[in-house]
């Protein structure tokens, strides 16, 4: 047995560098198995096609869970050029194909200049919003389309990384409550040949990285003392954010 039946008393922030076809709830679930502690919660969820750091807070780092999940993100993702799908990634149905045109790098970069600074964003039906205390998700997978109300979000930064269309990689600094797969489908319609987001990756949230991240395969299986080692402590979590 990993651990005694006894709840172990841990505070302190676990970062993990989530694998793909799983869903963050699924993360935290096995982190309170594997640390054998019920106090666990995540902040901010990654979709589970979408891979990278997913930041676990452990005990008394639960109550800074929503100061955490309120700082900017980095992700690194792929747009797929000449389709647009029912979820706005490559999980969902194609809803239309159009033929992609000769693109210059030029055009696309103007594409995504539409989207930088502050502007509204509609967030997709496949998201955890809830409306009349249901999530959005749940909605979309009965088949209900529901009003949305557009939200303000904020592009710090962005680069495209490679530039092989119909495939667009980029990288993105951007505000919380962003939707990736949202900005991946706006670009595509600025360019009048749809598109989608194939891949995503988080790289960073405020000031956390993958740097100190545990993959998925040692949280569940290594031994829990690399766990605790691999734990933020509060003050080292405090002195990471200067506050």
């Amino acid at each position: 047995m990993r651990h005694s039946s006894q709840q172990s008393q841990l505070d302190g922030v676990l970062l993990v560098d989530k694998a793909p076809g799983m869903t963050s709830h699924d993360v935290v679930a096995v982190t309170r198995r594997s640390l054998n502690t019920k106090k666990v919660g995540h902040c901010g969820t990654l979709d589970p096609m979408a891979t990278g750091l997913l930041i676990v807070v452990v005990g008394k780092a639960t109550k800074i869970q929503d100061l955490l999940m309120a700082e900017d993100k980095e992700y690194e993702g792929t747009i797929c050029l000449g389709a647009t799908t029912s979820t706005q990634d490559k999980e969902g149905q194609i809803l239309e194909q159009k033929p992609v045109p000769e693109l210059t790098r030029e055009q696309v970069e103007d594409a995504f200049n539409a989207f930088r600074g502050d502007f509204y964003q509609m967030p997709p039906m496949v998201s955890a919003i809830k409306k009349d205390g249901v999530p959005l998700y749940k909605l979309a997978r009965q088949g209900k389309e529901v009003e949305r109300e557009p939200r303000l979000v904020h592009v710090f930064h962005h680069a495209i990384t490679r530039f092989e269309p119909p495939e667009i990689d980029f990288r993105v600094l951007c505000s919380k409550g962003f939707y990736v797969r949202t900005y991946a489908h706006d670009i595509g319609q600025r360019l009048g040949c749809g598109a989608h987001l194939s891949s995503l990756r988080r790289t960073r949230s405020g000031k956390f990285d993958l740097t100190r991240a545990v993959s998925f395969q040692q949280l569940k299986e290594g031994p829990v003392a690399d766990l605790h080692a691999a734990m933020l402590s509060l003050p080292e979590v405090s002195r990471l954010r200067g506050v």
